[in-house]
């Protein structure tokens, strides 16, 4: 038997989950990546460019409820727009960021 979710209770997960915009951003080398989650998630953070392809995997673990950081150094990539990826079992959220060389 399928357990229905209600349109309602499925935009309460999506809005108890966070991701925030990356500090500094600009930034030059490294920018800090921080995340809320309401609940203990397997969770992946990427960095992509601009069209779409991975630069770089930051985290892919599993973590505890409550707030989260990550530090990107970027050091090795070219200055530009990327674009960083959150995805968990109940969501995907991406926002983009900008390397200054």
């Amino acid at each position: 038997m399928k357990t229905l979710t209600a349109v309602n209770d499925r935009d309460k997960t999506i809005k108890d989950f966070q991701l925030y915009q990356n500090y500094p951003n600009p930034f030059n080398p490294a920018t800090t990546i921080r995340f809320f989650l309401p609940r203990r998630e397997q969770v992946t953070l990427k960095v992509f460019d601009a069209l779409g392809k991975e630069v770089a995997t930051l985290v892919a673990d599993e973590f505890v409820a409550g707030e989260h950081s990550i530090v990107f150094d970027a050091t090795a990539l070219a200055g530009g727009i990327y674009f960083y990826r959150l995805v968990t079992p109940a969501l995907t959220i991406a926002k983009p960021l900008e390397i200054l060389k």
